[in-house]
């Protein structure tokens, strides 16, 4: 058995830039444990499987090491893949997924994903210990709770060069909890900037992070007192994001280039 896959870098506007997905268009659902083993095989951040049910397509996200809830850049690269590649008709695409509905227009050549706002909340027990990880002084720590306690920490940081300077202790981020550790601070150039680090489920430093800035927006809109921010990520590769805080929604466009497709030949 074959099945296509296309490689696309997202809030990218050239290869090589923003944050690469593997994207698989499904007829149906393969075994769970084998699209774990094949964003194993991948090994990018994540690999984003999409399946047609009704009029919205369902769509799961696979770290290299687990399943995650939502994800923002791999949302972006299945959008591009179903439009450019398999032609999707009209510029709207309704997804399902573990954390709801999602929703990706086209307008010209930006995509922008319709995100829920995650509201965080004050996290100071965690403080000292994310300190101890960044190895920096964090000026506020907050988190956005799931059903069993914290699904992600988002620390303040001082300022864009301490963002960009920080070397965290990967080991000790992987021992706070929840799936990572979230780094904002102003920016220089844009409204603000951040970094991502999740060692804990296969990823050390995530190049251009979505779903976080479902937190970061309205944390930021509510400091900054706008609604419409520019956003960079600074990692390596590095990433713009245009942003909107729409109601309890969040509104993010970028651009994603698509930069390799073949065929994974699976046995039987």
């Amino acid at each position: 058995m074959s099945l296509a896959f296309h490689q696309v870098d997202a809030f990218a506007d050239r290869p090589f830039t923003g944050n690469p997905a593997m994207v698989y268009r499904l007829a149906q659902w393969l075994d769970e444990a084998l699209m774990q083993r094949i964003a194993a095989e991948h090994n990018l951040a994540e690999t984003a499987f999409v399946v047609q049910e009704g009029a919205a397509w369902h769509i799961r996200w696979f770290t290299p090491m687990a399943e995650v809830p939502l994800c923002g850049h791999a949302t972006l690269a299945a959008a591009h893949v179903l439009f450019e590649q398999y032609q999707m008709p009209g510029d709207v695409l309704n997804f399902t997924c573990l954390s709801g509905a999602l929703r990706v227009s086209r307008e010209g050549a930006r995509l922008v994903l319709d995100f829920p706002v995650r509201m965080t909340q004050p996290a100071e027990q965690w403080r000292a210990a994310a300190q101890v990880a960044l190895g920096q002084p964090v000026q506020a720590l907050h988190y956005f709770p799931d059903g069993s306690g914290v699904q992600e920490l988002m620390a303040i940081l001082a300022d864009e060069a301490t963002v960009r300077a920080c070397q965290p202790d990967l080991a000790a981020v992987a021992q706070l909890p929840g799936l990572g550790l979230l780094v904002s601070a102003p920016g220089e150039h844009h409204d603000f900037v951040s970094r991502y680090f999740a060692p804990g489920i296969g990823i050390n430093e995530d190049p251009v992070t979505g779903s976080t800035h479902c937190m970061l927006v309205p944390y930021w809109a509510q400091v900054l007192g706008k609604t419409s921010l520019s956003a960079f990520q600074c990692s390596a590769r590095g990433g713009e994001l245009h942003c909107q805080l729409a109601g309890e929604r969040v509104l993010i466009g970028g651009h994603a280039v698509r930069v390799a497709s073949g065929q994974l030949h699976l046995p039987g």
